[in-house]
Formats: C-alpha cells, sequence, structure tokens
C-alpha cells in the first residue's frame, strides 16, 4: 500500500533522533606514493658516510594522560548566556545547543537534562536527550518543560541534585535560603514538594542517594549536612552536622562554597571556594576526608589556592575518578586537577587548562544504559511485577503469579491505559470523548502506595493543541523519548483517528511530534512500537492490524504526518479471515521470535467471545495470514480482553468484562484451544495491563 507523507516545514530541531538522520559521511584518504627511480642497469658505488647533524630542539611537552570523556558546560557570560556546549576532556565543542537556562546542570538516567535558570525567569527546565538533539538546537516547548512561576518560590535558583531512584530534583534556591524539592516528572506553576529552610544561602549541593544524605556548599564557606534526608521528609529544622574547612591550627579557611562533589568510595567531598567574588585571584579548593561523619572545623586534607592555580572563581567542579574538573568563570577556563586526592597543598598549578568563556556548570555525560522498555521485555525472570489500570481510576501493582495485590495509586479520572518508561514513571491516557490527556506519574513503578497525582511530583499533557480527545492504549520508547498514543476519538480541528507522538518530556498543551494515520478511517485502540526495527504496530477496531515502518526515521527527516500504512495484516484460520465481530485491541510484538500477540475483544456487548491470536513473522507479515495460536472459548474466561503484555514467556491480559486479570503460560508454544488460564486475581473494570521488570529500580 502506497504510504502518504507530508512535512511540516519550518519545524525546528526535527533532529531529535540523530540515528535516523541521513547524514554523509566522508572519508578522506591519503595515499602515499613511494618513487622508485632506476639508475641504470647497474648500482653506483656507495658514497661515503655523511657527518651527525645536530640534535633537534625540545618538542612541547603533552598535555597529562586524561580518561576519554564528554561532558556538558553550561555558560553565563553576556554572550553566550543561555547556552550548553558539549565538550570533550581536551575542552574541543563538539556543538552548542541553546536551552535558554544558565546556573546548575544535571544530566539524570535517560539522558535528560535539568537546569536551573535565573537568566529572565526564575526556573528549572528539562530539556529532553540532550545529548541526541542536533547543534544549534533550542528550548522547546513541543519536546521540553520547565518548572516556572510565582508558587515555585524559586528566586534564584543555582544548584540542581538528582535523587533519581526517588524521582525528586533537589534546588539550591539562592535568594530564598532554602532547598527547594520538586518530583522529577513536575511541570508548570506548581509548588516544590517541600522546602529546607536555612540560615545561609545555598550555592550548590550534592546528594549520596545510597545513604540518603545531602551536602549542602553554603556561601558562608561551610558545609551543611542533613543525614536521613529523604527519610526525614526534607524538613528538619536544622542541619545534622556543619562542616567547616579549617587549617592544621583549627582556624577556618573558608570563605563562600560554591561547587561540591561526593565520592562515595574514599567518602570524600571537594569543594570549591569562591573568597570574594570580585576577587579573580582568591579562589580555593579543599578535599575532605570521612565527609559522611565530620562535624565542626574540619581540617582539610588537601588545600589548593594561589595565582599558579588560576582559582579566582572556581563555581562548579565535578569529579570523575580523581580527576577533578572546575568551572573558573573570573579566569575564563575549565581547570583539571588528574589527581586531587594526590598530597600537597598549596599554590599548585592545574594539569590542564582549557579556554572558554563564563562557564557557570558542569555535568559528565555518562554512557547511558539502554534497558528494554517494558514493551520490550523479552526475559520473564526479570519481571518483579505487574501493574495494571481499570477505569475506577486505580493503578494497581500485582505479584507476578497473581496472588496479590501490592500497591494502588489512584486520582487520574477517566483513566484508560497505562505504561512506564525505564525510570519507573507511569503514563496513563484519560479522557471523555470530548477532551483527553496523558497522566505523568512519578515512580509509581515501585514507590507510591496509596497515592494520587500530585502536582508538585506530577504533570499532564493535555489541551487543545496536543489533539488528544479519547485515548485508548499507549507505548513508550524511552531511548528516544517518545510516548505512541491511540487516539479513538475526533473533532474539529482532527478529523481522522490515529496514533500520536509526544515527546516523554512534553508538558500542558504540547503538540504532537507525529500522527500515523490508518488508511480508510479505521481506529487503532492500541500501538505498540519497536525501536529495534522502527516498525509501529496498531490493532485496528475493524479487526486488522496496521504496520507503519521506519516511523522514526521519517521524523527524523522532518515528516510530522503519515496518512496511511504501510501494510495490513488481516487474521485468519485456515485461509479464512476471522469471522466477525471482531476487534482488535490489545497488542504486543515480540522481536526475539518476530512474533505478534493481538487480543480480539469480539463484540463488546458479548462475555464470552474475546480471542487471543499469535501471528508468526510479523514484521513482513501483509494482507491475509495465518494465525499460529488462536485461544478462544469459554473455558478461556475472555470476553472482552481490552489489553495484553507478553514478559518473553507467558501473556498477561486484561479482561474487562470478566473483571480480571488473567496470565496465559508459555503462550507462543500454546497448542490453544479452549484452554484455561494458567493463573487469574479478580480486579473490577480491568482496562490495561503492564509488566514491571527488575531494571526498573525506581
Amino acid at each position: 500500500m502506497a504510504t502518504q507523507l507530508t512535512s511540516l516545514k519550518g519545524t525546528r530541531d526535527m533532529k531529535i533522533f540523530p540515528q535516523y538522520n541521513p547524514a554523509t559521511k566522508l572519508t578522506l584518504i591519503a595515499a602515499s606514493i613511494i618513487g622508485l627511480i632506476a639508475c641504470g642497469s647497474n648500482d653506483g658505488s656507495d658514497g661515503s658516510d655523511g657527518s651527525d647533524g645536530s640534535d633537534g630542539t625540545d618538542g612541547v611537552s603533552g598535555s597529562p594522560g586524561l580518561s576519554y570523556l564528554n561532558y556538558l558546560l553550561a555558560n553565563n557570560g553576556s554572550e553566550n548566556a543561555g547556552t550548553v556546549d558539549t565538550v570533550n576532556q581536551s575542552g574541543a565543542v563538539s556543538k552548542s545547543f541553546s536551552t535558554g537556562a544558565n546556573e546548575g546542570i544535571a544530566i539524570d538516567a535517560s539522558g535528560d537534562l535539568v537546569q536551573a535558570a535565573d537568566l529572565t525567569d526564575n526556573a528549572v527546565r528539562t530539556i529532553c536527550r540532550i545529548n541526541q538533539r542536533a547543534a544549534g538546537g533550542e528550548y522547546s516547548s513541543q519536546y521540553d518543560r520547565e518548572i516556572t512561576g510565582t508558587t515555585t518560590g524559586l528566586a534564584n535558583p543555582k544548584g540542581i541534585a538528582l535523587a533519581e531512584d526517588a524521582g525528586y530534583v533537589f534546588v539550591a534556591n539562592l535568594n530564598e535560603l532554602n532547598i527547594s524539592v520538586f518530583g522529577t516528572a513536575a511541570a508548570g506553576d506548581v509548588a516544590p514538594v517541600a522546602t529546607t529552610t536555612l540560615s545561609v544561602k545555598p550555592w550548590d549541593l550534592t546528594y549520596d542517594e545510597a545513604n540518603d544524605r545531602l551536602f549542602i556548599a553554603l556561601t558562608d564557606g561551610t558545609i551543611a549536612v542533613y543525614d536521613a534526608y529523604l527519610a526525614n521528609g526534607f524538613t528538619a529544622s536544622a542541619a545534622d552536622r556543619t562542616i567547616t574547612p579549617s587549617n592544621s591550627e583549627g582556624t577556618k579557611i573558608s570563605v563562600n562554597a560554591h561547587g561540591i562533589a561526593y565520592d562515595r568510595a574514599s567518602d570524600r567531598l571537594v569543594v570549591s571556594d569562591v573568597g570574594d567574588a570580585a576577587s579573580a585571584t582568591d579562589g580555593a579548593i579543599f578535599v575532605i576526608s570521612s565527609a559522611s561523619t565530620a562535624d565542626g572545623g574540619t581540617q582539610v586534607d588537601r588545600h589548593i589556592y594561589g595565582p599558579e592555580s588560576m582559582l579566582g572563581n572556581p563555581v562548579d567542579i565535578i569529579l570523575s575518578g580523581t580527576e577533578l574538573r572546575i568551572a573558573e568563570k573570573s579566569n575564563d577556563a575549565v581547570l583539571v586537577y588528574s589527581n586531587i586526592f594526590a598530597s600537597g597543598s598549596g599554590d599548585i598549578a592545574p594539569d590542564f587548562v582549557s579556554s572558554t568563556s563564563k562557564p557557570e556548570s558542569l555535568a559528565e555525560i555518562h554512557t547511558m544504559a539502554t534497558p528494554t522498555d517494558v514493551s520490550d521485555t523479552t526475559d520473564v525472570n526479570t519481571v518483579r511485577a505487574v501493574a495494571a489500570s481499570s477505569n475506577s481510576t486505580n493503578i494497581s501493582r500485582f505479584t507476578t503469579n497473581l496472588s496479590a495485590v501490592t500497591a494502588t495509586f489512584t486520582g487520574v479520572t477517566t483513566i484508560e491505559s497505562v505504561t512506564f518508561d525505564i525510570e519507573g514513571d507511569a503514563y496513563a491516557t484519560y479522557g471523555d470523548e470530548t477532551d483527553g490527556g496523558i497522566a505523568v506519574l512519578n515512580r509509581v513503578s515501585k514507590y507510591r502506595d496509596s497515592g494520587s497525582l500530585d502536582t508538585s511530583r506530577d504533570r499532564q499533557i493535555t489541551g487543545a493543541a496536543t489533539l488528544l480527545v479519547n485515548p485508548k492504549g499507549l507505548d513508550v520508547d524511552s531511548h528516544q523519548g517518545a510516548i505512541f498514543v491511540a487516539d479513538i476519538g475526533t473533532n474539529a480541528t482532527r478529523t481522522e483517528t490515529g496514533v500520536l507522538i509526544y515527546s516523554t518530556c512534553a508538558a500542558g498543551n504540547a503538540a504532537p511530534l507525529m500522527g500515523l494515520y490508518p488508511s480508510g478511517g479505521t481506529t487503532p485502540w492500541d500501538v505498540d512500537y519497536d525501536a529495534e526495527t522502527d516498525k509501529a504496530f496498531l490493532a485496528l477496531t475493524n479487526g486488522t492490524i496496521a504496520v507503519f515502518d521506519n516511523v522514526m526515521k521519517k521524523l527524523g527527516q522532518g515528516v510530522t504526518t503519515v496518512m496511511a500504512e504501510d501494510r495490513l495484516i488481516t487474521p485468519a484460520n485456515s485461509g479464512v479471515p476471522v469471522a466477525a465481530p471482531t476487534n482488535m485491541h490489545g497488542i504486543d510484538y515480540d522481536p526475539v521470535t518476530d512474533s505478534l500477540i493481538v487480543s480480539d475483544v469480539g463484540s463488546a456487548a458479548v462475555a464470552d467471545d474475546g480471542k487471543i491470536y499469535v501471528i508468526a513473522a510479523a514484521s513482513s507479515a501483509s494482507g491475509q495470514t495465518g494465525v499460529q495460536v488462536n485461544i478462544a472459548g469459554a473455558a478461556t474466561e475472555l470476553g472482552n480482553p481490552v489489553d495484553i503484555m507478553y514478559d518473553g514467556k507467558n501473556l498477561y491480559v486484561a479482561e474487562k468484562s470478566n473483571g480480571k486479570i488473567l496470565r496465559f503460560d508459555d503462550i507462543l508454544k500454546s497448542a490453544g484451544g479452549d484452554i484455561a488460564p494458567d493463573l487469574s486475581i479478580d480486579y473490577s473494570a480491568a482496562e490495561s495491563v503492564a509488566i514491571l521488570p527488575q531494571h526498573l529500580v525506581r
């Protein structure tokens, strides 16, 4: 079937997915040519040896053997404020991106940049998949989000720290003299989850999540330490300890602490001190041992300062093993000490210096783990729990053997389907046939028992620009930062039902990045995207399956609308298409076996005509296609199997009309027919089901 494409001209920064960007690769091959000159048939006699030449001049000393790494550098000068550069260990800039923010930065486990801003507005911005974005790109409300507004209480926010497992961002809120805590999924003009009141202005902070300990660099030169920070609810009336960097005589030597980094393995802190911000020569670096227990005046292990050190205003630092990088703002440089834990204090020159204008903050770019999303999990041994949603506004977690409910989350009205990203955030669709949305719920996969939607932690994607009317099934591709949503509704703006694609960082009234619309006006109920093959499989309510190829490749090329599928699969038994009524709902593709599993609710008004089909060789299937496994009949308890999920061996089913979550074991090898589920648990108004693998540690 021919695919019709339209491209949105003028759309900015469409190269969010660079692996699909068409790029010209030029290879320059230099050939060395050796000339052999013949001098007649006989060689001449050897000449006498010449005298030895004089020794050459000494070469220039090389740079130290720095570890290979890339880092982000936030700029804050009159000419470059609001930009973030990608820099390698030698100081070479590979690209620059306009975040519109200018203060402290951190990178989360998904590769999103979180940055404080006081350039024009006080804000915390999240830039989606910063390392995948194109050079020269800029902050976009379609891709990215921010926390900003009077309710936030932000006043000149500076340093940023993340509690990845628990899902919090900690902000050094300078002029409010507090630490403001927000959920990592929050957006908009929202109040913080909590604030920690301080008596001195904070500039930066670092969090040891393994031990639940927060270290705060204060502008009076001291370091406040909060033990059991999360466990105590962020609101302790005072720090558990205050570290004052001192010399061997017990005299305080710190003035104005700014950057701070913690090495958990050795229990050491590294702290930068800008001294007088108006001076370009009085900065310092301190190394402090036994940081987890240090209290009061603490003799530092190492104190670096003086003109050779180039330390004037060292506003931020990052620690990579033993290598310390320093954003030295007043002297326009990034300084590197290759072994900051070595002995020796005094006026010590850095091992490496790279010039840069007004650096403000640093964050190391780590190689991001790329675990599979929940819908792509292929190892049953990694599954630790099962989640499901119901129309009674619940998201519940179950044991894998469906023996018990272990947690319940409420508060999303008219909830439909739920799935999860690799950080453990839930994405839940909701709608009432006129106004739909997606709720992004912070760390529901593990922590939010008995909780409900909280704008300080969670956010919603909703509004006229989203085009959401009545969304149903959805899928998340965490690696590329995309949400796929099947919407069965239409309105005056969007007259075709289809699958809409959004950025995982989007918030509020954000427009979709792309739309996939099956031909003939057919309606999709669910979608499964396979990143490995770049295919989207759509379960259609007319009993067929639409397959869209090269989805993200097309998006990377600027295509925003695809008006017809590449292939249409019609399930058949013994050469005859499945008999009506047929109505595909749940869908899950297994890339390991190239199998497609779909659920058919039949007639929505009948509680015993549901079916499960397995289709082999699905990536290339087209037209009428034989069903490999067909499960149907009274014993199956299948009436309206509205959603399914495969764990690499077993199939979980959300059975709505009979109010159950079912499990059929070893589904691909099943003989099919009228077989009973292997496991089940009652769950009223079941609407969707998802598995929670071990790598969703949040």
